[in-house]
């Protein structure tokens, strides 16, 4: 008799039709509250990264890629260029995700 607890008697089809949070994070800066309460419309905030740079590719707010961003139809896109070991998808000590 099959483990009910297993993956032998799951629907694949229903995993694979579950939504994700796909998110691309472009770049990070940190800020003292100071200077975020005194911006305004048109005010710059700087990146770590240069234009080319590679960009972070999150599923649910955890790493898995990284790529280049490309225009497809007048819209940002991108192209994966690498792809997270498996193993250790989601657990690089890289900061805190997109949303946070």
């Amino acid at each position: 008799m099959a483990d009910p607890m297993s993956g032998d008697d799951i629907d694949r089809s229903s995993i694979l039709s579950v939504p994700v949070q796909v998110s691309v994070r472009l770049g990070r800066r940190r800020l003292r509250i100071s200077q975020l309460l005194r911006m305004g419309p048109g005010d710059i905030v700087d990146l770590e990264r240069v234009v080319g740079d590679p960009v972070d590719v999150y599923v649910n707010d955890r790493m898995v890629a990284r790529g280049e961003l490309v225009v497809v139809d007048g819209r940002l896109g991108l192209t994966i260029v690498e792809l997270m070991p498996q193993a250790t998808r989601g657990r690089e000590p890289l900061g805190p995700g997109p949303g946070e």
